[in-house]
């Protein structure tokens, strides 16, 4: 078979794969720190020559920041867009690091060899997956799998600030089929996984006053507003006994996940109790009823992340302050909108609000939870692919957090991404001696053949 093939051919040349990788994770891009603009830009024509030697059409396009690498390759079938990120995060604290940084280097681990440098696991290695996984399939056809597009990022680490102009001014040259996203791990670092439901975010800062200025408790205490015990109260209710928050209208744009993913978490036997143990915690603290695994991948959240007001220094000051001040998050999902959350947030607050107060609203922030159609049938043929380089079963999972670059891809270009990635829980990506397996490396490279022979070849 012809994948069987490029399959050899990714083994036969997995020496000259890793130097490749070695070769960019030399060149300290990162991103954040104007001092490696340059070496951020060699970063970015690097890669620009690498996928030209290739047989890519490739440039480095400007920007208001750093450069995009955006490559293409005209063939037939589907237009599958490959997305990565090519800058790292600062390597600060240096002492903590026992080499330098971006001197990689191959080392023994627990588990096997690793490559060990900073960027070997975000986003370099997993970067370097694909084009490895083209060269080999040029090797052995002459020519690049189907119709593909290459799109590389020099700003992840420093908030992408580049990208939803970048996007909305070049969409039709970008806009494709289906997208691919390599920057995600193995389920607890053993099993495939395409992640399908990504959490958004709102969050706000608010303030409660009440008194013109702090007031002495032994004059006012028991006949003036306290805004601290005012606050308190409020958000000590936001929570029923359940676990469920209590804003109105909160659940409303909640979707049930469906039972066949539901199937597919449960077989993943996720040990909760181990990873609560592991920050010294031991019972879910969520809504009852819902595995632990619904409540971090397909459940909405509502946390308060900060709470201050009156005096917090050191020894006594007996005072009524003039401010109580909160931060509150809410972690999406489904179809939940982030104005609609906040506004009724703050509709709940102010209909609480005794006489004598008043609540200032800062500028809230929020983006929305991306939700991937796996009916497509790619889907499932990535997932087969998985399941037979990895030798489990791949499965469909959440991601408690947010990949931003996934949400803009849904709301600005209107197509849905899988995010496959084979990072491992140890890579201590964005921490001293970040690493990533060379197995990781290596059927990360593999995989990636046998998804495209099955979606794009």
């Amino acid at each position: 078979m012809p994948i069987d093939k490029v399959l050899a051919r990714i083994d036969e040349t997995m020496p000259e794969a890793v130097e490749r990788l070695m070769a960019l994770l030399r060149i300290p891009s990162i991103s954040t720190d104007p001092a490696y603009k340059a070496d951020t830009a060699r970063a970015a024509d690097w890669l620009v020559k690498e996928l030209t030697d290739l047989g890519f059409e490739a440039s480095a396009r400007p920007t208001t920041g750093h450069p995009m690498v955006v490559a293409h390759h005209r063939g037939a079938g589907p237009h599958i867009l490959f997305y990565g990120h090519y800058d790292v995060q600062p390597v600060d604290p240096l002492s903590l690091w026992d080499r330098d940084p971006f001197d990689p280097e191959l080392q023994d681990g627990p588990n096997g060899k690793v490559i060990r440098a900073r960027g070997a696991s975000d986003d370099k290695g997993q970067l370097m997956t694909f084009v490895e996984a083209c060269r080999a399939w040029k090797d052995v056809h002459g020519t690049l799998p189907g119709n593909l597009t290459l799109f590389f990022e020099g700003e992840e680490e420093s908030g992408s600030p580049s990208m939803i102009p970048y996007l909305k001014e070049h969409g039709d040259e970008l806009k494709a089929d289906l997208a691919l996203i390599c920057d995600t791990g193995l389920f607890e670092s053993a099993i495939p996984a395409i992640t399908t439901m990504l959490r958004g975010l709102a969050k706000v800062e608010f303030t409660v006053k009440a008194a013109s200025r702090d007031l002495h408790s032994g004059m006012y205490g028991g006949l003036a507003q306290n805004p601290i015990r005012v606050l308190t109260r409020i958000l000590g209710g936001l929570f029923d006994d359940q676990g469920r928050c209590q804003v109105p209208g909160f659940y409303d744009d909640v979707d049930e996940l469906p039972d066949t993913v539901r199937a597919q978490w449960q077989a993943l036997a996720f040990d909760h109790a181990a990873f609560l143990g592991g920050v010294g915690l031991s019972e879910p603290a969520g809504e009852a009823g819902r595995t632990p695994l619904e409540m971090i991948w397909s459940r909405p959240t509502a946390e308060i992340n900060g709470i201050w007001g009156g005096y917090t220094g050191a020894g006594f000051k007996t005072v009524l302050p003039a401010e109580a001040h909160a931060k509150v998050s809410f972690r999406l999902v489904s179809r939940q909108d982030p104005e609609k959350i906040l506004s009724a947030f703050r509709d709940w607050i102010s209909a609480q609000l005794p006489a004598d107060c008043e609540l200032v609203w800062s500028e809230p922030e929020g983006s929305p939870a991306s939700t991937m159609a796996i009916t497509n049938p790619a889907f499932e043929a990535a997932r087969a692919a998985l399941s037979e380089e990895w030798g489990v079963p791949a499965a469909y999972v959440g991601c408690g957090g947010s990949i931003p670059i996934a949400g803009f891809f849904q709301q600005i270009l209107g197509m849905d991404a899988m995010l496959i990635g084979f990072g491992r829980d140890d890579d201590q990506i964005h921490s001293p001696n970040e690493k990533y397996d060379l197995a990781s490396f290596h059927h990360g490279i593999r995989s990636w053949a046998r998804i495209l022979d099955r979606i794009a070849g």
